[in-house]
């Protein structure tokens, strides 16, 4: 476990110590004390202050990346350089060219590398998935996203504690973890667009190929305000609006699939998903209990089944990289007021369903 801190204790460590196939073996924080400490408490062997000295370990299969942004790309090329399995934390990296990098190198040395998104693992999403990609939405022709969550207070770095519904947590999140830029490498763009730019492309299966974008910054050192308008390289036009800035008791996550035969909608943080074709059948499907609408140890769980191969990498590093695509693209058009092109777009055949 490298960066043992707030996120890792809620989420990864306690997923891993469940695990019946799983053995943690060490866990890394900067100082010594709250390495140890953790160690202790999660029954790890080894407690480590530095990533070289944790990957250098003997018997050590895998790796969690749940540090900063800004030490992603270093850590995880290093673990998949000494062939270790990989599992990263959102934002990717800094940069797509930082992503890109290791999902090849993940390839080429044969390592499952997993982008820790929740959002990929509930049912709904699998299952919107399986609908879009059979065709039974017919074309999809556009793709309208609204996702909010109340963690301005975060960003603005005036107060540490996390608003995810979590009234105790096991340790706070260290100052500037999000507040700071050259820790973060921005705002809502990398902490929360990062989840909704990365479900585009596991729903569709299609990357981004342009992005033009705003952001509003309301006198924070971060953007707390986004608005992305995305087309994928299938020619599917995206919205994709986003703030940390709502008040604690309302977040959104609505998603609207607009094909040529079908429209389905999603309300991620309700746990509700329906589908309405042409013709007017309308198909409500059951709603998720509430422990299963962000199932935060899904991708741990996932990345042990996937290591022993049992188990498809249901969020794998590609989905990172059409992530970091649009992070990168929408930062450089918010700064510079152009479109931004990626890849080619290449329209679906004419004269579809």
């Amino acid at each position: 476990m490298i960066g043992a801190g707030w996120w890792a204790t809620f989420a990864h460590l306690p997923a891993i110590v469940a695990h019946p196939h799983a053995q943690l073996v060490a866990v890394q924080s900067r100082e010594r004390a709250k390495a140890e400490k953790i160690a202790r408490d999660f029954g790890a062997a080894q407690a480590c202050t530095t990533v070289e000295e944790m990957v250098a370990l003997d018997g050590l299969d895998a790796v969690v990346i749940a540090s900063t942004p800004n030490v992603h790309f270093a850590q995880a090329k290093l673990a998949l350089e000494r062939g270790l399995h990989v599992l990263i934390e959102k934002p990717m990296t800094f940069t797509a060219a930082e992503a890109r990098e290791l999902v090849e190198l993940a390839a080429q040395k044969q390592r499952q590398l997993v982008i820790s998104c929740p959002w990929h693992f509930t049912a709904h999403g699998i299952e919107a998935r399986r609908l879009i990609q059979s065709g039974a939405l017919g074309e999809i022709k556009m793709i309208s996203v609204l996702m909010t969550n109340p963690i301005d207070q975060l960003l603005r770095g005036n107060n540490t504690s996390p608003t995810h519904g979590m009234n105790q947590v096991y340790c706070e999140p260290c100052q500037g973890s999000y507040s700071d830029p050259a820790i973060a490498g921005g705002g809502q763009i990398y902490c929360q667009v990062s989840h909704a730019a990365a479900y585009l492309t596991f729903l569709t299966g299609q990357r981004p190929a342009e992005v033009f974008a705003r952001f509003d910054y309301d006198g924070s050192p971060n953007d707390l305000y986004d608005t992305l308008l995305v087309t994928l390289e299938n020619g599917a036009l995206v919205s994709l609006a986003s703030t940390a800035a709502t008040p604690l008791a309302e977040r959104n996550y609505e998603v609207r699939i607009f094909g040529r035969a079908a429209i389905l909608q999603l309300e991620l943080w309700r746990g509700t998903m329906t589908l309405i074709d042409f013709s007017g059948r309308r198909t409500d499907f059951p709603p998720l209990a509430a422990a299963e609408i962000y199932p935060s140890q899904a991708p741990v769980r996932n990345f042990i089944e996937a290591i022993r191969g049992v188990a498809a990498n249901g969020s794998p590093g590609e989905l990172g990289l059409a992530s970091m695509e649009i992070i990168a693209a929408a930062s450089a058009s918010a700064r510079n007021g152009q479109l931004e092109k990626i890849r080619a777009i290449v329209p679906a055949a004419a004269g579809g369903v």
